[in-house]
């Protein structure tokens, strides 16, 4: 089978450029049955790098019988073993892809909650404790992803490639740029179409994620909100798909941080178990904002998503230890906004308005 040398290319970036995997690091490759061709270059470039393989190989279309047909015991089984081999390894590389992206739209949205809660650890561990595990999560090219995104194969192809494979070091400089308009302690007011937010953040805990890559592609900045400082509403513009359920129309209301209204034009019930997880669940863990400029339109895949140039996400649930913490959960839900409309303070002073950088 001819080898697409972008996805040569893709794989070399993952493991030289992403997590650094250095000659005797064990690193797990973890894809599915439509990753494979990808599976097979990140094993080969690992193997010349002088690293060590640990393939995790998913089955395709079982994850709807699992929660249809497992008993009370295997949905409350924790993987101890998997756990124990993710502690054993030095990287993490997760490759972004579907089979079906709507497969658990039936599936029973407490039994999805609780399973997450459950595996929260591990997760936790991969993301949380960059001492111990670097990790990136990438994309590669599948149907169900082109289909998503209303795209042909090809074009998903050029599109995903596109925004990978650019000149990540001149969108560094610009990212540390944008990073040292936070500092701690911040007032961001964010103002327009559908949006009037007031919070504090950890801005000297802001983070790019063009420092330490996790995300491929990359292209945001993003920070912790002061728990209990977020003030206002905001409809979002995208939809979101959380465990194959698509929830779209998007509002949240917040008061002293807390979320204290919400709706949904689509799976609303599915946003409401979400919210109620847990307590900090009720708390937003980060505010993002994309800057991706290879990357100006709605796909339907977060990965992408969450870069699209003059946008911002909260995330319901979890701030990432890096950010200042403080807000643990096993939920971490991002939701995405156009910023086209609408305009970005910082200590009154405006950075950006209907999408034009004023840095």
């Amino acid at each position: 089978m001819p080898v697409d040398l972008r996805a040569r290319k893709l794989a070399n970036l993952a493991v030289k450029f992403c997590i650094e995997a250095k000659p005797g690091d064990k690193v797990v490759i973890s894809g599915a049955e439509e990753s494979l061709p990808f599976l097979t270059e990140l094993y080969k470039a690992l193997v010349l790098n002088g690293s060590i393989p640990v393939i995790r190989f998913g089955l395709s279309n079982v994850s709807d019988f699992f929660y249809k047909y497992a008993s009370k015991p295997q949905l409350e089984h924790f993987p101890n073993y998997w756990f124990d081999t993710v502690k054993s390894c030095q990287g993490y590389i997760g490759i972004d892809t579907d089979t079906n992206t709507r497969e658990l739209t039936s599936a029973d949205s407490k039994k999805l909650a609780a399973r997450q809660k459950l595996l929260h650890p591990i997760s936790d561990y991969i993301v949380n404790t960059r001492d111990k595990i670097k990790r990136v999560t990438i994309a590669y090219p599948c149907i169900s992803h082109a289909q998503e995104a209303n795209m042909s194969l090809t074009e998903w192809e050029n599109f995903v490639y596109t925004s990978c494979l650019q000149d990540w070091s001149k969108l560094r400089k610009f990212a540390l740029k944008l990073k040292s308009k936070f500092k701690e302690g911040s007032l961001v007011e964010i103002k327009g179409e559908n949006i009037n937010l007031k919070f504090k953040v950890h801005g000297k805990k802001a983070a790019s994620d063009l420092e330490k890559v996790e995300n491929m592609p990359a292209g945001e900045v993003f920070m912790a909100p002061f728990r209990e400082s977020l003030e206002g509403e905001i409809k979002f513009d995208y939809p979101i798909i959380e465990a194959g359920k698509k929830i779209s129309g998007i509002y949240l209301k917040f008061e002293k941080g807390k979320i204290v209204d919400f709706d949904a034009e689509e799976n609303k019930d599915y946003l409401k178990s979400l919210i109620e997880t847990d307590e900090n669940s009720h708390y937003i863990g980060e505010f993002g904002i994309g800057f991706n400029p290879k990357i100006n339109k709605y796909s339907g895949i977060l990965l992408f998503d969450e870069k699209i140039n003059a946008t911002i996400h909260l995330a319901i649930g979890m701030a990432y230890k890096e950010n200042g913490g403080g807000n643990d959960s096993s939920v971490h839900l991002d939701i995405v906004k156009s910023m086209k409309k609408a305009k970005i303070l910082v200590d009154n002073k405006i950075i950006q308005e209907n999408g034009i950088w004023k840095i």
